[in-house]
């Protein structure tokens, strides 16, 4: 039974953004362009996508999947950064703060299941050329889509369950810059269950990255070894190719992630704890249009050719209103 001076917070206040106006704005500002690129750049994949029947192939449908996770995964968390910045009282409700763990692991994980089933994409289409159009049909590759977003949306359900079910006592002041799993659960009433609880959390995060990097890795030891085997230069650069956006993307992402989750409750300083959490939350979002766009041949002429159509089209436009 629950002691009476315990109860449940009804809301957190972030205490790890600047408290200087002038500081608020600096971080505003670039904040807001990275989001607001993010967003832009990854519709941008999606519509170059959906609308060339060309790319609709499993690499680009995976692709364009993977785009309109991270509009999501980055919306879960940047817009109230954003409005944090700006406002007096950096608070979120806590009913938001579940909301907003949730949506940030359950698009998160989809991303992590979904890097997987790409690195097995690659491996398929390296590794059994022949047989890859007959095993990664569009039914399959729908399929694989479907399981990432059903697994991602159902993994972290227990712990956001478990979490709401805590009592919270004391401060509410939450030394981050957005709710996560660690930063909240220390703020709930040190006993047992608590401790137990933040174990527990630390082992399943634990196991859920080992086990993707573990997959991709060995998708990868196949691919290099089918590389390695192919005798012109030429073939073998073309062949790796079709690899690096995803092996950039997986490091950048998987990186960052790595640091944060598999720290087993080890405790950074403020500054490192924010600047690992701005890098898997918003740089590595940031950079995987770039990625996907510049390193990619064929949306990279797509776009400029969707480009040249409406520079033409405008032109006429033009001319016919003069």
């Amino acid at each position: 039974m629950e002691s009476p001076n315990r109860t449940t917070a009804q809301e957190f206040i972030f205490s790890a953004f600047p408290y200087s106006w002038v500081k608020s704005v600096v971080c505003f500002v670039p904040l807001l362009f990275i989001y607001a690129f993010i967003v832009a750049g990854n519709l941008v994949i999606l519509t170059v996508v959906q609308l060339n029947t060309h790319l609709h192939t499993p690499m680009y449908i995976f692709i364009s999947a993977l785009s309109f996770l991270e509009i999501w995964y980055t919306t879960a968390t940047i817009p109230k950064m954003l409005s944090s910045l700006l406002s007096e009282r950096r608070s979120i409700s806590f009913n938001g703060c579940l909301l907003q763990m949730y949506f940030f692991h359950s698009t998160g994980i989809s991303e992590v299941c979904l890097l997987t089933a790409m690195a097995f994409d690659r491996y398929l289409a390296i590794c059994s050329p022949l047989h890859y159009p007959t095993i990664m049909t569009p039914k399959l590759c729908t399929q694989l889509t479907l399981s990432c977003c059903v697994c991602g949306f159902i993994t972290p359900l227990p712990e956001i369950v478990w979490i709401s079910t805590l009592p919270f006592c004391g401060s509410n002041h939450l030394e981050h810059i957005f709710c996560d799993f660690l930063p909240v659960l220390r703020l709930a009433c040190t006993d047992t269950r608590a401790i137990v609880m933040i174990q527990v959390v630390d082992v399943i995060h634990a196991v859920e990255i080992i086990t993707a990097v573990m997959l991709i890795f060995m998708s990868y030891i196949g691919i290099v070894a089918v590389i390695l085997r192919i005798c012109s230069a030429g073939g073998r650069r073309k062949a790796f190719s079709t690899c690096v956006s995803h092996l950039i993307v997986f490091l950048l992402f998987f990186g960052s992630v790595a640091l944060m989750y598999l720290c087993f409750s080890a405790t950074y300083s403020l500054f490192w704890d924010t600047a690992i959490a701005l890098a898997f939350a918003v740089l590595s979002p940031f950079f995987n249009p770039i990625i996907y766009s510049l390193r990619n041949k064929e949306i990279k002429e797509t776009i400029k050719k969707h480009i040249g159509q409406a520079k033409v089209f405008f032109f006429h436009k033009t001319r016919d209103l003069q």
